[in-house]
């Protein structure tokens, strides 16, 4: 099949296409309809999804890269070696403890600070500029003063680093693209 969508089959009555944001094709299909229908109805409508590939091209720019077990092994190790530096760099500055660290690969979070004070990192920061990955430290850092997004959190955040808005602003209009699509 030209466009190898992801089948999803289910008590459903119907056949539908979906392109996720991630720029992969989804067909939702009936349990008993047979792969070669499904493939038929997919190549019956590649007019829709050109048009649907190409205003994702347009919103997203190109598809995300698709990691391997193998490259995204090799960017955690990367991240563990610079990532656990960073924080207790800023740590320090702000004048806060914490507790473990953990290098990992969420779909959806780029950081998180427990109640505890254990701290949590995508490894993909590893793969973005510096000004980037330490704005997301020095913000679960803050969370170990204040665990919200009050307006006293910020204030703790901007005095260490008064371009933090830039750098949140880079990372939402980027960050999508650095997370690719994990195994």
């Amino acid at each position: 099949m030209k466009y190898n969508p992801d089948i999803i089959k289910s008590n459903r009555k119907t056949v539908q296409l979906e392109l996720r944001a991630d720029g992969k094709l989804v067909v939702r299909a009936p349990k008993r309809m047979p792969y070669r229908e499904i493939e038929e109805y997919v190549n019956s409508n590649e007019k829709w999804i050109e048009r649907a590939l190409s205003k994702h091209k347009t919103l997203y720019g190109e598809p995300l890269p698709v990691y391997t077990d193998e490259e995204l092994a090799q960017i955690t190790a990367f991240a563990k070696a610079i990532i656990p530096q960073r924080v207790e760099y800023y740590a320090n500055l702000l004048g806060v403890t914490y507790g473990k660290i953990s290098i990992r690969h969420p779909k959806t979070r780029w950081g998180s600070c427990s109640a505890e004070g254990n701290l949590s990192f995508s490894c993909l920061l590893s793969q973005m500029p510096l000004e980037v990955l330490d704005s997301v430290v020095v913000h679960e850092l803050c969370h170990r003063k204040h665990m919200n997004h009050s307006k006293r959190f910020y204030e703790e955040i901007l005095r260490v680093m008064p371009d933090y808005f830039e750098r949140e602003k880079w990372l939402k209009s980027n960050g999508k693209r650095y997370s690719g699509r994990l195994p």
